[in-house]
């Protein structure tokens, strides 16, 4: 049998005055993520996708995971588009949309990720 890495969503909003972190799965405060739920066997790759609605002033995503037991981490934020974190990619306009690729993946990635719109840097 194949081993497979548990991948989840969940979603973040940033704004300037406000986080707002949603209680449901796949969309919230327009930032709509899919799949809801990942699962990538080992050594394959995976794609997940982020865009949102929320206007031209929400103009930075960012690319965020939590693996069990530990603290939320930055992967990647659109801005500079290079990831934090080797076996990851981003792609899209970065701007409304931004895809994370995660190449060749392992036990290490099953994580909850997140993604977020915001106004600034």
């Amino acid at each position: 049998l194949n081993k497979l890495s548990f991948i989840s969503w969940d979603f973040l909003h940033f704004s300037l005055f406000h986080t707002n972190f949603p209680t449901g799965h796949g969309e919230g405060s327009g930032v709509t993520q899919n799949p809801a739920i990942l699962w990538a066997p080992i050594g394959n790759s995976s794609q997940m996708n982020c865009s949102h609605n929320k206007g031209i002033d929400y103009s930075q995503m960012y690319w965020y995971h939590q693996r069990p037991g530990e603290n939320m981490q930055l992967i990647v934020f659109t801005a500079v588009g290079e990831a934090y974190q080797k076996n990851f990619e981003i792609t899209g306009d970065g701007r409304e949309e931004a895809s994370l690729h995660i190449a060749n993946v392992t036990d290490v990635h099953t994580a909850v990720y997140f993604c977020a719109a915001s106004t600034q840097f």
